[in-house]
Order: structure tokens, then C-alpha cells, then sequence
């Protein structure tokens, strides 16, 4: 074989594998670049992004629940009120001010519990973007979040029973701030209701932090109107129509003076016969937290015209036992 012949044989034949060598290292290379660029650039970019857009859209969504939670807020109180007010107008136009109060606390501790809330979803949503950007396998990391959620679940059943029974209490408008109301261990003015517990001062001064959770029932006696409720006793030799009509005189007279009886007071009659006399039942509807007040005025005014009339109470027997303290209707502190 000529020599020319031969070396361009070998050139050839060991020529192209060397090109493909070549290339090959040449592409690695540019693959080992557009890797480190990828980490360098790409992903931190995207991560960027992913943060960017979850800021904006946690700043709107929780711009729009809050709009939404107030706007449906002040309709139903708007709405709420009007029903009550045909009946009692003078009254509710001058007791707007606390039931203001009440419904704007409520408002904004439901739009803040639901702003949270969105605000939790948004930033998961884009922390678990982010994992994947970085090639963080989900599966394996949901799975264990879920299980440390149930761990947590289990301990902190307490904690959210009291947040879901304080999004009830706020949605139901069960009571609020400035209401008088009976929680059974404990009973006062509402000072502050939160998604968690609910802050109660007694008529002793007392603040009481009652969680939600352990709330079975709620007695409210200042929601929209109250009611004055007196037994007055008489004695056997006593008149019971003429004590009925001394006591509707009294409590007219008083509904005619005073701007916090909203409504005729009404003598029911005999509520019972008792060992030592006779109990007639007055009742006066008032404006919320006005009950108290009015109930005492009533007995000064009904003891004042007693006296005139010669009407006469049961005489006090020493074996008789102290009645026991009504706490359905304790004094409220502003009218002791």
C-alpha cells in the first residue's frame, strides 16, 4: 500500500473517534456550565418570582376578604337593628353607639381570623413551589408534615376548639364587647372577645379570661332590650286590686319620666301565694343595661306609694331563710 495511502487511512480511521472525543468533552462541558448557571441564575430567579407573586397575591386576597367580611358585616348589622327598631325606635337610635361598638369588634376579628388564614395558604402554596424549584422530592415531606399536623392535632385540641367555638361566637353574634352576660363560672360586662377567649369583669372588679372552648352556654341580658322584672309582695289582709293599680300608677309614672323604660310596663298579677303573702309580677322593658336601674327605682317609688296607700308588705318571720342572690340579674357596675 502506498505510504500517501496509508497515512491518510489512519488519519481517517483515527481521526473521527478523536473528533467525537472531542465534541463529547465540549458538550459535557457546556452541559457542566448550563448546570451551574441553572443553579447560579435560574433557580434563584424562579424563587424570586415565586416570592414576588406570593406577596402580591396575599397582599390582594387579604385585601378582598377584609373588604368582603366588612361589607357583609355592616349589611346584616344594618339589616339586624331595622327589624327590632319598628318596634323600639327611640330606643335603639340612642343605644347605636355601643351596638356599633360591638359590631366593629366583631368585624374586624373575623376579617383578621379569615386574612390569616388566607395569608397561611398563600405563603404554603409558595413554600412548596419553592421545593420544587429546588428538586426537593414533595411526597416524602407532605407525608411527614402530615403526620407532625396530627401529632399537633391530638395536643392542641383545646386550642382549637377555643378558635372554632370564638368563629362561631363572632359569626352568631352570641354576645360582644359591652354586653352584661352569664357564662356560668362567671358573669359581668364583656370587656374583649377574641378567636380564643373571652375577657369578662365582674361586678366586684373581677376580669375573668374565659377560653371559648369551655363556653356551654351564654346568657345575655343586654342584647338589643332588656327587661325589668319585679315580685312585689303584699300581705294576705291586703287589697290585691288596689295594690296591682298602686303599682301600674308607679311604674306609668315612671315610663313617662324616664327615657330608658321603652315600652308600657305591665302588671301580670299574682305569680304566687307564699307562706307569708302574695307576689304580683311587674315587668318594664328598657333599653340594654337599663334594667337594673329601673328595678330599683320602681321599689323605691312602689315602697313610697305603699306607704300612701296603706297597702301592707308581709312582716319579716326570724326563721325565714336569706334568699339566695339572683345571679340572673346581678347589679350592673355603672348603676350601682
Amino acid at each position: 500500500m502506498p505510504s500517501g495511502l496509508g497515512t491518510s487511512y489512519g488519519r481517517s480511521m483515527f481521526g473521527i473517534p478523536g473528533l467525537v472525543a472531542r465534541v463529547a468533552t465540549s458538550r459535557a462541558h457546556e452541559s457542566g456550565v448550563d448546570a451551574v448557571l441553572n443553579f447560579l441564575v435560574d433557580k434563584p430567579l424562579a424563587i424570586f418570582g415565586i416570592l414576588v407573586g406570593a406577596f402580591l397575591v396575599n397582599k390582594v386576597a387579604r385585601r378582598l376578604v377584609k373588604l368582603l367580611v366588612r361589607r357583609v358585616g355592616h349589611r346584616r348589622a344594618r339589616r339586624g337593628p331595622g327589624l327590632v327598631r319598628r318596634h323600639t325606635p327611640a330606643a335603639l337610635l340612642e343605644t347605636g353607639e355601643l351596638m356599633s361598638t360591638r359590631g366593629g369588634q366583631r368585624i374586624e376579628a373575623l376579617a383578621a381570623a379569615l386574612a390569616g388564614a388566607t395569608s397561611f395558604v398563600v405563603w404554603v402554596v409558595a413554600a412548596l413551589s419553592i421545593l420544587h424549584v429546588l428538586g426537593i422530592r414533595l411526597g416524602p415531606l407532605l407525608t411527614g408534615a402530615g403526620l407532625i399536623g396530627v401529632a399537633l392535632g391530638f395536643g392542641a385540641q383545646s386550642l382549637i376548639k377555643d378558635f372554632l367555638s370564638g368563629v362561631f361566637i363572632l359569626v352568631e353574634d352570641q354576645f360582644g364587647v359591652g354586653d352584661w352576660v352569664d357564662l356560668g363560672e362567671a358573669s359581668g360586662s364583656v370587656e374583649a372577645v377574641t378567636l380564643r377567649a373571652t375577657q369578662v369583669r365582674s361586678v366586684d372588679g373581677t376580669v375573668w379570661h374565659v377560653p371559648n372552648g369551655q363556653i356551654e352556654r351564654v346568657g345575655n341580658m343586654s342584647q338589643h332590650w332588656s327587661r325589668a322584672l319585679l315580685d312585689v309582695q303584699i300581705s294576705y289582709d291586703s287589697d290585691v286590686d288596689r295594690a296591682r293599680a298602686a303599682i301600674k300608677r308607679v311604674a306609668d309614672a315612671v315610663w313617662n319620666e324616664d327615657s330608658a323604660v321603652i315600652e308600657e310596663p305591665e302588671v301580670w298579677g299574682v305569680q304566687s301565694l307564699g307562706p307569708s303573702g302574695i307576689t304580683i309580677r311587674l315587668v318594664a322593658k328598657t333599653k340594654p343595661l337599663e334594667q337594673w336601674r329601673i328595678s330599683r327605682l320602681l321599689r323605691e317609688r312602689i315602697k313610697t306609694e305603699f306607704d300612701h296607700e296603706g297597702i301592707m308588705v308581709p312582716p319579716a318571720t326570724p326563721w325565714a331563710a336569706s334568699p339566695e342572690p339572683d345571679r340572673a340579674t346581678p347589679a350592673h357596675p355603672a348603676h350601682r
